[in-house]
């Protein structure tokens, strides 16, 4: 007895040891994802190997909900690093890891940043995203996820130029991140407010909360908000025709741009650069940022991969791969039931007959029925067993077929999209500096006409590429 007990309690210090380590490992799964989303606006390289880790250390453990949170935080680390394609296959994998266990807050947020993805691209669909969002949060009460889906949406009406709408979100929004103390995110809707009233040319209001959210941002480092504030100040400053500010302005959000690596922001910048230039008429330095916005941007924006058609067919064909699989594992589940309840209840019936017949030649011949029976069984699910391994062989083979599709297509979209940004940009400028006589017209066209012609060339480039199945890359 005594040993017995020793025994029982050596298992139970065990398992309470055990425990402690698995509630240590999913806190360290917490922390870090934390820590990446923290990092977003100021580190966003540091947020996918932040969220990287945790992934790891989540599926080691099967921590689903880790999982699910860590995808969710790596697909957030791309889009700040405006890796579109890479952040929406993250997302859809956290909303299939999210929907599994039912976890419906998540599922919310996962929407809302979807929404995000496509708010330069799609409105509509963006603003799809965002209410489904916010439906899940009043749903669920959830104040901070409500908030913020005020805030986008008030982001996707500034793009619909519906100003005045987009004020009333954000000052929705405000409210609830005032009640939550939530200074990151109170900056945030301070700077849209200064934009829109920017857009409404009430300059002194906007500049003063521009002002406000500059200086609170610069407080907390946050890297990315501080370039985009100074983005908008340099367009009022230019608006106003104050050059000298616009221009300091200019070299801060510069050198912010550069030190979160952001591309985009910083070509924002080059041309606010060449609108300033154009404003002072200061033609020549207009025309070196027009050239040096012609020769790179093509570069940047391949690089980024920020087509944001990619972005909907990936979603598009992912969510359907996701629900033939789910109907077919369904399927084979209800199959499998059904067949092993039918043969319990006829193993039953064949038990119960061998009890009430006493004849041995009966019990014999019922022996017989049961052994071949039991061949019949082995024989459905050998057979239930090779055409599940086929229909697996076939998803595979569906998969990779509709993955090399999705690369080809997103390669051949942001090819094009992206190549013929330079000429077009070019042929603009010109087109400002011949209004201006500062060119030669026959200079002029022989210079518009080599644009069109570069932009033939490409487009005729891409037609051949789209019809010729060897090319698989660009």
């Amino acid at each position: 007895m005594k040993k017995a007990l020793i025994l029982i309690l050596f298992l139970s210090l065990a398992i309470c040891a055990s425990t402690k380590g698995y509630g240590q490992d999913t806190s360290m799964v917490i922390k870090l994802n934390k820590l990446g989303f923290d990092n977003r606006m100021n580190n966003p390289d540091q947020t996918v190997a932040n969220a990287s880790k945790a992934m790891a250390i989540a599926q080691k453990l099967d921590y689903k909900a880790g999982i699910g949170e860590s995808y969710r935080v790596i697909g957030i680390g791309y889009y700040y690093l405006n890796q579109r394609v890479k952040a929406i296959d993250n997302f859809l994998n956290a909303i299939d890891c999210f929907q599994k266990i039912n976890d419906l807050r998540s599922v919310g947020k996962v929407n809302n940043n979807i929404g995000n993805l496509y708010i330069d691209n799609d409105y509509d669909l963006s603003l799809e995203y965002f209410q489904k969002a916010l439906a899940i949060a009043q749903k669920v009460s959830d104040k901070k996820l409500i908030a913020t889906a005020y805030l986008n949406i008030g982001n996707v009406y500034y793009r619909k130029n519906k100003f005045n709408l987009a004020l009333m979100y954000y000052d929705k929004s405000n409210v609830l991140y005032a009640a939550l103390k939530d200074t990151v995110n109170q900056i945030q809707c301070l700077q849209n407010k200064g934009v829109m009233y920017f857009n409404l040319h009430q300059y002194d209001r906007a500049e003063r909360l521009l002002l406000e959210a500059n200086k609170a941002a610069k407080k907390m480092d946050l890297i990315v908000t501080v370039a985009s504030i100074d983005l908008t100040f340099a367009d009022l400053y230019i608006s106003q025709k104050k050059f000298a500010q616009a221009e300091k302005t200019i070299d801060e959000g510069v050198a912010f741009a550069r030190m979160v690596k952001n591309d985009v922001i910083e070509s924002d910048f080059k041309y606010t650069s060449y609108q300033m230039e154009l404003r002072r008429k200061n033609y020549e330095a207009a025309l070196h940022y027009l050239q040096d916005i012609s020769k790179n941007d093509s570069v940047v924006y391949k690089k980024n991969s920020t087509t944001q058609l990619n972005v909907k067919l990936e979603q598009i064909k992912q969510q359907a791969r996701q629900k033939e699989n789910e109907f077919l594992l369904e399927r084979q589940q209800y199959d499998r039931v059904k067949f092993w309840g039918v043969a319990i209840v006829a193993g039953l019936l064949m038990v119960l007959v061998g009890l009430l017949v006493s004849n041995v030649k009966r019990k014999a011949k019922t022996n017989d029925q049961l052994t071949n029976l039991n061949a019949e069984v082995s024989r459905q699910k050998d057979n239930l067993d090779r055409i599940n391994h086929h229909l697996e062989e076939i998803i595979d083979e569906r998969t990779k077929d509709l993955q090399i599709k999705n690369k080809k297509l997103s390669e051949y979209s942001s090819y094009l999209s992206h190549q013929i940004r330079g000429p077009i940009a070019t042929l603009k400028g010109l087109m400002n500096l011949e209004k201006e006589g500062l060119v030669d017209q026959p200079e002029c066209i022989k210079m518009m006409n080599k644009c069109v012609g570069e932009i033939d060339n490409k487009i005729i480039e891409m037609s051949d590429m789209l019809h010729d199945p060897v090319k698989t890359s660009l």
